[in-house]
């Protein structure tokens, strides 16, 4: 039992030693697409914000992290538009994906070890108990490789969650930003009241408010905290309002009415794509219809014409 321990542990690294050289291999990009990808950033935030000094890192956090700033900046951005905005994100990140890379396989390998066992339930030797050699290795390496990668479709699927609740609840923020700001309150003392209010009802902008807030405490300059918070959440909407606060202020314009205007063209851009969802309705209901309608109909059609067929053949 300890000799095939051994050999299934011994199997189990190497899978995941593969594993992570072959997502090592996929994830390598040009380094003129990065350049290019690095440059052709719509807002200008520095990489220092995100990026990892190599130096400082203590030793897992270098045997964690890839060596790559490119890399590791967009990870971080991902897990920030997640809601995961802790210092050390980006290495728990990389240390689950191991972890489960080593957990499922490991579990396997137990369930194996039990199955040999001989006072062992018999669930064990009914399931895993005549596994050949090359299907216990195929097993293997396909649970190291769902436990490296299912983290990162919870991690997309978590972002779009994420995203669509901060589009859903930013038209009711403005409105309240708005009826703040014409009420005489300072724009950082409307974010605050507003951030506060919304708080039961959208949890997550609520805390990107918060956080645009602590920036600003903090000393960060109001232009630069507003682009971080737009870049962290990916939504265009949140990229024309930090345009809009930041051109207002920047040309002496009243806060309260760019926001007025702003709030009406996003009020109209909703329509307009509500009205593209409903225009669509027609197109989507008749691929349905006629999906399931057709098989009934070429059934109902062919049906007589078969029985007359056998009928008569028979």
């Amino acid at each position: 039992a300890n000799s095939q321990f051994i050999l299934l542990a011994a199997v189990g690294l190497g899978a995941l030693i593969a594993v992570l050289g072959i997502g090592r291999g996929f994830s390598e990009r040009n380094l003129a697409a990065q350049r290019m990808a690095v440059r052709g950033g719509a807002m200008t935030i520095t990489r220092s914000a995100a990026s990892i000094d190599r130096q400082n890192d203590s030793l897992l956090d270098q045997a964690l992290l890839p060596s790559d700033e490119d890399e590791q900046f967009q990870v971080a951005l991902a897990l920030s538009r997640a809601g995961m905005n802790g210092p050390g994100a980006v290495r728990n990140y990389y240390l689950f994906r191991i972890f489960l890379a080593l957990a499922l396989p490991l579990i396997f390998v137990g369930c194996l070890i039990m199955a040999r066992v001989p006072d062992a339930p018999a669930f064990f030797g009914r399931y895993f108990g005549g596994i050949s050699s090359l299907n216990i290795t195929q097993w293997v390496v396909a649970l190291a490789a769902i436990g490296f990668y299912i983290p990162t479709h919870w991690l997309n699927a978590r972002i779009k969650r994420r995203r669509v609740a901060i589009e859903e609840a930013f038209p009711n923020m403005l409105d309240l930003l708005q009826v703040g700001v014409e009420a005489g309150m300072g724009f950082d003392q409307a974010l605050l009241k507003v951030s506060t209010e919304i708080q039961p009802a959208a949890p997550d902008l609520a805390e990107e408010m918060i956080i645009l807030l602590s920036e600003i405490q903090a000393g960060r300059d109001r232009d630069r905290a507003l682009m971080h918070m737009a870049r962290r959440t990916g939504l265009d909407e949140m990229t024309s309002f930090a345009s809009v606060v930041i051109q207002a202020s920047r040309f002496g314009t009243s806060i309260a009415d760019a926001l007025t205007t702003y709030a009406e063209d996003l009020r109209q851009a909703r329509e307009m794509r509500a009205e593209e969802k409903a225009n669509k309705l027609p197109v989507q209901m008749s691929a349905v219809m006629a999906s399931i309608m057709l098989p009934s109909l070429i059934a109902l059609i062919l049906a007589p014409i078969i029985i007359r067929y056998v009928t008569t053949f028979s």
